[in-house]
């Protein structure tokens, strides 16, 4: 089976941001499509009043920038040293069966975004500071399938995607700890030690 990476990489175009080094820009027009090939990517948005809302973390393999309409409506910025594979989304039928197979690529992945930003509504309306944080963590480790998983965003970056403080985040994931559910090497690695359990907290 290809993968999406293989898929992508046969037309996607690769470039390199360092970290903290924006991709796009919020309200920037777009006919492009992105993949993570390497590192991590947050897409945030700037309110009105000033605050900041992340809207998502991508990892490698993940499809992002799919707008529906002729604008970005967030920015999206490298948190680490990071490989992005570039479409032109124009372009993409002129590649024939590639172009056909990322189309197919693209949709799932919009319907992936879709689900989770509904998934993400509901957790902001309807959980618990420790609810919150617990289903964050099992997202992640979900996506990145790994013994380890990094966290490549700060606890502020968590925070402002959380809807809570540095301060509750913080606290919540030493009581995640302290209840045996993750395990932490040093701020940014942790491993699931209650699969259930931590699955259990973040459908509730």
């Amino acid at each position: 089976m290809i993968s999406p990476i293989e898929v992508f990489g046969a037309i996607g175009v690769g470039m390199n941001f360092s970290t903290s080094e924006e991709i796009y820009a919020q309200d920037e027009e777009t006919d492009m499509v992105y993949q993570v090939q390497r590192g991590a990517v947050r897409a945030s948005r700037l309110l009105a009043d000033g605050r900041r809302q992340i809207a998502g973390f991508y990892y490698p393999g993940d499809l992002f920038g799919l707008e529906t309409g002729p604008t970005h409506r967030a920015s999206a910025e490298a948190l680490c040293d990071s490989k992005i594979l570039v479409a032109k989304r124009s372009a993409i039928k002129h590649y024939g069966e590639a172009g056909e197979r990322l189309e197919r690529l693209i949709w799932r992945a919009t319907g992936q975004e879709l689900g989770r930003a509904q998934d993400h509504m509901m957790l902001l309306a309807r959980k618990s500071a420790y609810e919150r944080v617990a289903g964050f963590l099992s997202d992640v480790a979900q996506r990145q399938n790994a013994a380890w998983n990094e966290l490549a965003m700060s606890r502020q970056d968590i925070a402002d995607h959380l809807g809570l403080t540095i301060e509750t985040v913080s606290r919540m994931i030493t009581q995640l700890q302290a209840d045996g559910l993750v395990a932490l090497e040093g701020c940014r690695r942790f491993r699931i030690r209650a699969p259930d359990r931590l699955a259990d907290l973040a459908a509730a």
